[in-house]
């Protein structure tokens, strides 16, 4: 059921936030680039409550291990660069599919203890409270958030480039945002914004890939280009996103 799903995701964060009250490694693994001591810790913590549950995990940091029933796609930190740096904008992203897609998913921001929680069909919480559908603004009156760098003007009022996609887009399905395009050279992994894809379709903002192919991947090595606004602001935001970079953005 949902809510026993939302129970152990929420077991699993409380288990990171524990993990990294305790973790003394905040300097970088040497096994990969960008990875962290506290990244290690953190997926640990995370996997050994969803691997208890019987759920198959395919995480940023420890890969795919397949179960016999539903996936929790985790980035145990969202944010691994900002958290290294003692910058407080990072997360904890965890979203479990099945053959229908998102079901339910939690993402928690670790600099003020906010936590938002979507079920498919019961609609996206922050705080144990409703989010609404956040009313789209004229372009040119929008603040955005992006990743990596844009190729050009896009006509939005101002930008924001916070580091962390989950909290990002968590902040267009609160309102605090009005849309999210992701201009990275290779593009996110399904870990950085599944769990606020669901949070975001569950309070009305479309989620959508700059080159329109399916955002819901369990492959490591896939990535892809979300672009996030409330409609009719999501489709301005994709003509856009194609006009500055296009095929540009590796898949």
């Amino acid at each position: 059921m949902p809510q026993d799903l939302l129970d152990t995701l929420n077991e699993a964060v409380d288990a990171v936030v524990a993990a990294l009250a305790g973790c003394r490694d905040w300097g970088p693994t040497g096994l990969k680039h960008g990875q962290f001591g506290f990244d290690l810790a953190a997926d640990a913590a995370a996997t050994e409550v969803l691997r208890a549950a019987g759920l198959g995990v395919l995480s940023e940091e420890s890969g795919s291990e397949p179960g016999d029933g539903p996936v929790a796609v985790l980035d145990p930190v969202d944010g691994s660069t900002n958290a290294s740096r003692g910058i407080r904008y990072f997360a904890t992203s965890i979203c479990v599919v099945d053959g229908q897609g998102p079901l339910a998913a939690v993402v928690h921001d670790h600099g003020c203890g906010e936590r938002f929680e979507a079920t498919r069909g019961g609609g996206a919480r922050c705080g144990g409270e409703a989010l609404q559908p956040p009313g789209a603004k004229p372009l040119s009156e929008c603040v955005v958030g992006i990743n990596g760098w844009p190729p050009g003007r896009g006509g939005w009022a101002q930008y924001r480039t916070l580091g962390a996609a989950a909290l990002e887009l968590c902040a267009v399905a609160a309102g605090r945002l009005d849309g999210y395009l992701d201009f990275s050279v290779s593009g996110l992994g399904s870990w950085d914004y599944l769990g606020a894809l669901l949070v975001c379709t569950e309070a009305g903002v479309e989620v959508r890939d700059g080159l329109g192919r399916d955002l819901v991947v369990l492959d490591h090595q896939s990535r892809r280009a979300p672009v996030a606004a409330p409609p009719p602001l999501a489709e301005e935001l994709l003509a856009v996103w194609e006009s500055l970079s296009g095929p540009a953005v590796a898949g």
